[in-house]
């Protein structure tokens, strides 16, 4: 499984990927971000889904620039990237599906090109289609999807930083990983600013975050121990009269 996580927020972009990948009983470290920086050109990717498609999508995708592609909007390059998804499924679908597996590949696409008026994140399916994220749904997660998502629905907006969103992040990772044994470090980290071109990656190992998971995890105790109790009295009430009732009854 996957944890893929990119975050819009006003001032810019923030994305983490995880790099844990599972075959059977094996496991391994591998990058699943792939980042394309130039001049008034700046983009990255992140997928979930069987790896064979993943890595051919993106070669095929790195050639087409290599070649001389050039987009102008973040849009079209993701209609590129759609279109060597199309072609990987033409070419491979068909015996994946024969050997038991099933075509899969959901990617996530930001930056920022030279005629945005800003900085976009799309959410592109398998098929090639895809939705933008905008004001209303300020991140997408693709993978392992369940477990993070309370704290970013609880915490973040459009509004918020770039570093909330990244301490929001984390902690939405650091949940995901507690829930599952196929999301773990190390996670790579990309930071965009708005209408800088320049997109920052950075890489934490475990031993990098051991002490925030701590905290985290005591600061949620201590949180709980502070919800009030009064709300519950009623419930533990009628529960002990039943207890009563039946230990009269026993008797």
């Amino acid at each position: 499984m996957t944890y893929c996580l990119a975050i819009k927020v006003r001032e810019g972009l923030v994305a983490i990927a995880d790099t844990r990948i599972t075959s059977g009983t094996d496991t391994t470290v591998k990058k699943k971000l792939y980042v394309d920086q130039k001049e008034k050109h700046s983009i990255f990717i992140m997928t979930s889904g069987l790896r064979s498609v993943r890595d051919k999508a993106i070669i095929y995708f790195r050639e087409l620039v290599e070649e001389g592609a050039e987009f102008n909007k973040l849009y079209k390059a993701v209609n590129a990237f759609g279109q060597q998804v199309r072609r990987v499924s033409e070419e491979d679908k068909v015996p994946l599906e024969k050997a038991g597996f099933k075509f899969n590949l959901t990617t996530i696409i930001g930056g920022q090109l030279k005629d945005d008026e800003e900085h976009k994140l799309f959410l592109l399916y398998a098929e090639g289609n895809w939705v933008e994220l905008d004001q209303g749904s300020p991140f997408v997660i693709i993978g392992n999807s369940g477990p993070g998502k309370p704290i970013l629905n609880r915490t973040l907006n459009d509004q918020s930083s770039m570093r909330e969103a990244l301490k929001g992040g984390f902690l939405s990772f650091d949940s995901t990983r507690m829930s599952t044994n196929d999301v773990d470090f190390p996670i790579d980290v990309v930071l965009y600013n708005k209408d800088s071109f320049a997109i920052t990656e950075y890489r934490y190992e475990k031993k990098d975050l051991e002490h925030i998971t701590a905290q985290w995890a005591d600061e949620l105790k201590a949180a709980l121990h502070r919800i009030p109790e009064d709300w519950m009295e009623p419930a533990f009430e009628k529960l002990n009269a039943t207890k009563d009732c039946q230990e009269k009854i026993d008797l």
